[in-house]
């Protein structure tokens, strides 16, 4: 009998007891090994819940009970779940976990820790929720050398941009019904900011490198200032938006990384990800393009990840796990110094000087946008567009970078 504990009790935590307690049976039956919920840690009580009796408060229940050999840390933030986290570690209980704010931040030394008392720090949930990409990144394409990571790696931005393109309607008012229907948390910042994308593409990029990409170097860009006549504009010209997570091998073999909103073309795979679904491609240098798929969060898909992790630890007991990454930081290429092509929307009484300083692009227009146009340059280096923008600054509403 498989012991573990549940730290957490909310979404996701009580989507890991349904998940772990309502498939047991399958569970045993494909890993010959029975696994249950021994504790839940919460600092609320539950009174009439169906697993009421398991709800502890004091978490040294937990690490001084021999009998717990992994622990779901499922409650989020990086203050006490970093101390329950890194003191299981040390106790030699695995660590299974969604949260990639912590992930991010205390990864590398909690890896670490799991390395030297011979047990596991898995996070399969924290990018992609239920999308399995994790492993088969480490696993599946382990004969590979990525050479790009590029993926809607957050939901809420993804279903707010898709209603914008479908409805034409501002961002404002797309945010706030997000809000009402529980896509959008009351602080959306983490999410319309870009900070949940930049900790999700850090992680595959930590993965991708074997070493540390700090999210405080990674430039990002959330939505904010995205407008139904962005859409307008890129619609004309044969793209959607879309916020990526960006992590790529450029010349010389230096990484870039970074997020930001893109124009997609409409043809591309990325473009048909819509509403709260994430879309990941991973690009090997022998294999080529692969893609991941699904529901980037919610209650079941993110607590079946984490179980999936659960499983992992308690088959590998006494082997190594592939993944993970050293203390190594990567020195990222600036954003800089990469190449691509953009839109600006700009003051139509810009366009002349627009084409003087961009010869080989064009010009967009839209019907009933009297004010202002689009300009579509050629392949520019971003830190010679931005000095070239910087003295049209009030006649500049929008720049948004194509995928290549």
């Amino acid at each position: 009998m498989i012991s573990v504990a549940v730290l957490g009790y909310g979404t996701v935590g009580s989507g890991v007891v349904e998940v772990i307690e309502g498939n047991n049976a399958l569970i045993a039956q494909r890993i010959h090994k029975n696994i249950h919920v021994k504790y839940i840690l919460d600092l609320r009580d539950f009174p009439g819940d169906p697993f009421e009796e398991k709800i502890v408060h004091d978490v040294n229940i937990i690490l001084d009970d021999p009998e717990i050999s992994v622990v779901c840390e499922v409650m989020g933030g990086v203050g006490a779940a970093y101390q329950f986290s890194k003191s299981a570690l040390e106790r030699g209980k695995s660590v299974c976990t969604s949260n990639k704010e912590l992930v991010a931040a205390h990864g590398t030394e909690l890896l670490q820790i799991a390395k030297e008392h011979g047990c596991y720090y898995l996070f399969e949930a924290s990018v992609g929720g239920g999308i399995p990409l994790i492993r088969p990144l480490v696993r599946s394409l382990a004969a590979e050398k990525i050479e790009s990571i590029v993926g809607i790696l957050n939901g809420t931005t993804n279903y707010i941009l898709t209603k914008m393109d479908r409805e034409g309607a501002q961002l404002e008012t797309v945010l706030k019904e997000a809000q009402e229907l529980g896509y959008a948390e009351r602080n959306p910042e983490a999410d319309v900011q870009g900070h949940d994308a930049c900790r999700k593409i850090c992680i595959l990029s930590n993965l991708m490198t074997g070493h540390f990409v700090d999210s405080a170097e990674v430039p990002t860009e959330g939505i904010m200032n995205i407008s139904a006549e962005d859409f307008a504009l890129a619609n004309v010209a044969g793209y959607t938006i879309r916020l990526l997570g960006v992590s790529r091998v450029e010349e010389g073999g230096r990484l870039s990384v970074y997020v930001a909103p893109h124009l997609v073309p409409q043809d591309h795979i990325l473009a048909g990800v819509s509403d709260v679904f994430n879309g990941i491609m991973v690009t090997g240098n022998m294999v080529g393009d692969t893609m991941y798929y699904g529901k980037g969060a919610g209650k079941l898909p993110t607590a079946s990840a984490v179980v999936s992790d659960v499983i992992d630890a308690v088959l590998s007991e006494g082997s190594e796990i592939p993944g993970g990454w050293d203390s190594e930081k990567v020195e990222l290429w600036p954003l800089s110094e990469t190449k691509s092509n953009f839109l600006l929307r700009v003051d139509k009484s810009l366009l002349g000087e627009m084409e003087k300083a961009f010869p080989d692009g064009s010009i967009i227009t839209v019907s009933g946008m009297e004010q202002q146009a689009g300009y579509l340059t050629g392949c520019v280096k971003t830190g010679d567009l931005e000095q070239a923008l910087d003295g049209w600054k009030e006649n500049v509403h929008g720049v948004l970078r194509i995928l290549a």
